[in-house]
């Protein structure tokens, strides 16, 4: 049996940088950022402690896939989702 996975979006305060991710436990994943979890990462740099957008899917793989499109796209595409 497969699992599932989502794709999200953070922001900072002033919505000038966002980060696209992928997790299978969106809840706890968006919670680490917005505690700073992991010290070094991209959204503690840049404050990203807003989630703006999510995606369920019944597939990790899905996800993923997914995950590689959004980060494809224009920074105004991305905020416009």
């Amino acid at each position: 049996m497969r699992k599932g996975g989502y794709i999200y979006i953070m922001i900072n305060e002033h919505r000038t940088t966002l980060y696209v991710g992928v997790t299978s436990e969106l809840e706890r994943r968006v919670q680490e950022h917005r505690t700073n979890f992991h010290k070094h990462s991209f959204t503690t740099k840049y404050n990203l402690r807003k989630c703006v957008y999510y995606e369920y899917f019944l597939d990790i793989e899905q996800a993923i896939e997914r995950e590689k499109q959004l980060k494809k796209w224009s920074r105004s595409k991305n905020l416009i989702v």
